[in-house]
């Protein structure tokens, strides 16, 4: 396949800063789940964009940042594992907050020894120019870049500018995955991701981070699909929580993940979501194998 390219970027950056929609973003459709909460990415998601002459796989990563936890440690090393041997590291840093120490910690820590090195300063939207401009310069700050791209992931502002140039600057090869292909993520993996966005965006307080969600068992009867889900949380606190008043909450989850759900699938869903507790699994090992976490 004379001329083709295809090759590896792996996004990071601390929590929160709008790496997931920055992939989804890139690749044109939505892969990754988004959420406002930090930490909402808990595992590699790799977004495919195919062309007729190239293929770039993102991975999108959890946010780098000091952990707490046992999860919080694994997700770094997650982080540590998607930067290994790409063709670029994108650093995504959020214009609106500001440049600072977080930013500079993953840059020295994930991105510094990496090969091409590209920052995208996200969120400009809305930034007036004498406001940007001190960003920009924290960034040069921070270390060397071979480009730095202003970008507004969310209104898609300055996205066609990266896209167009880490295709070009990918070398020359055979795809790396199917023509056809957007994700290499099993399906259960999928379908329980969109039910845990939900969960995030219908929950308060401390809720979100104890939840994990795993899909038990996946039925196709023609045209309707039968899922059946477990969402786990810490304590029974939370699971009252989840659940609502009267199952609201609950029932508003499953109702809103199966929107999703139908399109994707291209048939009717029945979703069974089951709420359990696995006391502080975020810390205990063995659940956090059980989880796939």
């Amino acid at each position: 396949m004379s001329g083709f390219r295809s090759g590896i970027v792996a996004v990071v950056g601390r929590p929160n800063v709008g790496k997931s929609t920055l992939v989804n973003a890139l690749v044109g459709r939505k892969i990754a789940i988004v959420s406002d909460k930090p930490q909402t990415t808990r595992r590699h998601i790799r977004a495919i964009l195919n062309t007729e002459e190239t293929q770039v796989v993102f991975t999108d990563t959890p946010g780098f940042h000091k952990p707490s936890t046992l999860l919080g440690t694994r997700l770094n090393n997650l982080v540590r594992d998607a930067v290994e041997g790409v063709d670029a590291v994108v650093l995504v840093v959020d214009a609106a907050a500001g440049v600072g120490r977080g930013d500079a910690y993953v840059y020295e820590h994930q991105v510094a020894a990496s090969g091409m090195k590209i920052c995208v300063v996200n969120k400009v939207d809305g930034l007036s120019h004498h406001k940007l401009v001190p960003q920009l310069a924290a960034v040069q700050d921070m270390g060397e870049f071979d480009e730095i791209v202003p970008v507004s992931a969310q209104f898609g502002e300055g996205v066609e500018v990266l896209r167009d140039l880490l295709v070009s600057r990918m070398p020359e090869g055979p795809p790396l995955y199917p023509s056809d292909s957007d994700t290499d993520e099993p399906l259960e993996i999928t379908l329980a991701e969109l039910v845990r966005e939900q969960a995030l965006r219908l929950t308060r307080e401390e809720v979100p981070h104890s939840i994990a969600v795993v899909v038990d068992e996946v039925e196709h009867e023609g045209d309707l699909t039968k899922i059946h889900a477990s969402l786990v949380v810490e304590r029974d606190s939370q699971k009252g929580i989840v659940i609502g008043h009267g199952g609201e909450t609950l029932k508003a989850i499953g109702t809103a993940a199966r929107m999703q759900m139908e399109p994707m699938l291209g048939t009717r869903v029945f979703l069974d979501l089951r709420v359990k507790v696995l006391k502080e699994w975020q810390r205990d090992p063995r659940a956090l194998d059980r989880l796939g976490l």
